[in-house]
């Protein structure tokens, strides 16, 4: 998903009263008003994207390579945390910001969500049966991807809620969009 998709998205929900604009939202500290859940969902589907990505691509990787199962999910976890970084980089560095400033906005955006992302899709992986052993051309490599993905982005989505309303995670992304 393009970041300037997200923000496009996000826009929409900063009109509560006592809320003084886009620019001064979820900062210092308090509860951003417009931290809803389809705001949430949005930047869920966004950390989703760079997290699927990488994921898929390590899988892929991994598996062609002959790989084994610790070494696959280390680099697929890897990889996610890669893209899933380097989409809310683009776009703060599209906003002109420095890359240092830029990166510390995406850690500080990112982090948490891709881990929690990443526990709960590898841990499906992990726990369903034969899933590990799976190659790309079986049905069970990428119906459990899919799924594992999908519980990722169901568990993932009230931590970003709760987050943004607190001025956290991809309230700190938007200060940079305008």
């Amino acid at each position: 998903m393009q970041h300037e998709a997200h923000t496009e998205h996000t826009h929409q929900h900063h009109t509560e009263p006592g809320h003084g604009g886009h620019a001064d939202h979820g900062h210092g500290g308090h509860a951003a008003p417009g931290a809803g859940w389809a705001m949430a969902a949005q930047a869920t589907l966004h950390c989703l994207t760079g997290c699927a990505i990488g994921e898929v691509l390590g899988m892929v990787i991994g598996t062609w390579l002959g790989w084994g199962n610790v070494a696959t999910m280390v680099l697929a976890i890897v990889l996610a945390f890669f893209f899933g970084y380097s989409l809310t980089l683009r776009g703060v560095l599209k906003a002109g910001v420095d890359f240092r400033t830029a990166f510390r906005v995406a850690l500080a955006a990112d982090t948490l969500s891709i881990a929690v992302m990443e526990l709960i899709d590898n841990g499906v992986i992990a726990l369903w049966p034969q899933a590990m052993d799976a190659h790309l051309d079986d049905l069970l490599f990428w119906g459990a991807l899919a799924i594992s993905l999908a519980l990722a982005f169901v568990v993932t989505t009230p931590v970003n809620k709760w987050m943004i309303g607190r001025g956290k995670g991809h309230a700190v992304v938007h200060q940079y969009h305008h």
